[in-house]
């Protein structure tokens, strides 16, 4: 489904930082969503690439595909886990546990992200969640990572 303007609006980043142009899946029972990143010259930090066709051919930033594992577990926690920015919930990656960059991803066609919860502890203000990630580049696995991300409702104390 095409970027839902309600999703859009509650992300804490804007377009040019959340970088998806759709949500793929949204299976709630697995606890996984998938979701597409285009990708061109012109993404953070690709763009500032001094490319060289054999040492250094241009590619999607590992460190911007390490932000992209932020975004898709937004897309998470907005979709299976419901929480809402809006309300006061607000998601931290604490730990980067595994990060493997199995492929060079190019500029062209699009990733899919796919974001899994192998584990969650869940209060009435915080989430806890271990996340497995996946992002595929034509069939090709690009990124892998195992993470764990904290989830906080903020509750403004002024009445």
């Amino acid at each position: 489904m095409p970027l839902d303007a309600d999703f859009v609006a509650d992300c804490p980043y804007g377009p040019d930082g959340l970088l998806l142009d759709d949500v793929l899946e949204i299976d709630r029972e697995a606890g996984r969503v998938v979701a597409r990143m285009p990708t061109h010259d012109d993404l953070p930090l690709t763009r500032e690439q001094r490319a060289h066709p054999v040492f250094h051919p241009r590619h999607v930033s590992g460190g911007l595909m390490v932000h992209m594992t932020g975004m898709v577990a937004f897309v998470h926690s907005y979709y299976v886990l419901d929480l809402r920015h809006r309300d006061g919930w607000i998601g931290y990656g604490g730990r980067i546990h595994g990060a493997r960059f199995k492929a060079l991803a190019k500029p062209g066609p699009p990733l899919l992200l796919a974001c899994t919860a192998k584990q969650l502890r869940q209060t009435p203000r915080q989430v806890l969640a271990r996340y497995a990630f996946s992002f595929t580049q034509e069939g090709t696995v690009v990124y892998e990572g195992d993470q764990t991300a904290l989830w906080m409702r903020i509750v403004d104390p002024a009445p």
